[in-house]
């Protein structure tokens, strides 16, 4: 019992530690951007020696992968969260849409993180091929209720494919102008902008489903 006792307050300090050293990480990659911090940096703003952190963690892109790894994680926590009370493909559709959106206008640090991933990962750099796909999936996996209220609708495959690949885009082009502060050039909003879009893709799956339907019933005329 006595050693039991000692490994969890072992393993307690250690996991205090890694937050610690996470927490100034994401202070440290906000400041000097990820290319730009360096281990030592981390470890000065978190209160430890270089040393320290390498107990921890083998490098600064591990630093980055673990920051992003929890903010997917509550990414996908929130946008699976916003479907509970769903009560029709539509609604999935629009609220797993907006949750998306929405976490990352109320957080731009995770937005930061996120764009990383978004165009690839920091490849070759010591992230890895595995971490970085395992990553992507992730991120995946955070669209996925957005995907299975278009199939529900009765999207196909490809449909349901190439219209969340297009909301994911549209989605980071508005994030991106947001916090840019762009969005004033057009004087408006990404807010209303992403409700718009998701409106007007209601209606558009309403037009092709409908003529899909048609052209299924009369395919011998």
């Amino acid at each position: 019992m006595p050693q039991t006792n000692t490994n969890a307050r072992q393993a307690a300090v250690s996991t205090m530690k890694q937050s610690l050293i996470l927490d100034a990480a994401r202070q440290i990659f906000e400041e000097d951007g990820i290319e730009g911090a360096s281990i030592r940096a981390i470890a000065k703003k978190a209160g430890y020696t270089p040393g320290a952190i390498y107990f921890h963690f083998a490098s600064k892109e591990e630093i980055y992968a673990a920051l992003l790894d929890q903010s997917l994680d509550t990414l996908v926590a929130r946008v699976t969260a916003s479907v509970v009370g769903a009560k029709t493909p539509k609604d999935q559709m629009y609220l797993s849409g907006r949750a998306f959106f929405d976490f990352y206008a109320e957080n731009p640090r995770d937005l930061d993180l996120g764009f990383y991933l978004f165009r690839g990962g920091m490849r070759p750099h010591g992230l890895g091929s595995a971490r970085d796909q395992d990553l992507n999936e992730k991120l995946l996996w955070s669209l996925a209720p957005f995907r299975h209220a278009l199939m529900e609708m009765g999207c196909k495959d490809e449909t349901a494919d190439a219209e969340t690949a297009a909301f994911f885009a549209h989605t980071s082009g508005l994030l991106l102008l947001k916090h840019t502060g762009r969005m004033s050039l057009f004087a408006t909003d990404a807010a209303p902008q992403i409700v718009s879009y998701l409106t007007n893709l209601e209606h558009r799956m309403d037009h092709i489903l409908a003529v899909a339907a048609w052209a299924e019933t009369h395919e011998d005329l």
